[in-house]
């Protein structure tokens, strides 16, 4: 995955409009009308995300006539999800270590585990 793609999708990912419309559709296809219903906001503003998200390779849009529902796109969030696992494993290996400290300074050693 590209930087600018990965920055294009948590640039998309930081407004928190956009985060509620994509957990919506995780339950499915979903109009315009459909999405813009819990917001205190225009159409053609829920359109405007919409646009941002399709843009970020997030969602897509179907072509049908009038309706153009939008789509979760999962592929969208796989590199998202690949570029957080390097950190997920830092962190488990941060906390890890944390533990080992905590347990030796339990036991009364106050310098710790050595490496």
């Amino acid at each position: 995955m590209q930087t600018d793609d990965l920055s294009a999708k948590f640039s998309a990912l930081a407004d928190p409009t956009r985060r509620a419309i994509l957990a919506r559709l995780t339950e499915g296809e979903a109009s315009v009308n459909d999405l813009a219903q819990p917001f205190a906001m225009s159409l053609a503003a829920v359109s405007k995300h919409l646009k941002v998200l399709e843009k970020a390779g997030l969602i897509t849009r179907g072509k049908e006539a009038q309706w153009r529902p939008a789509r979760l796109e999962p592929m969208g969030l796989k590199g998202m999800a690949e570029w957080l696992e390097h950190y997920r494993r830092y962190w488990e290996t941060s906390f890890d270590r944390l533990d080992a400290y905590l347990s030796k300074i339990q036991k009364g050693d106050p310098r710790g585990p050595r490496n």
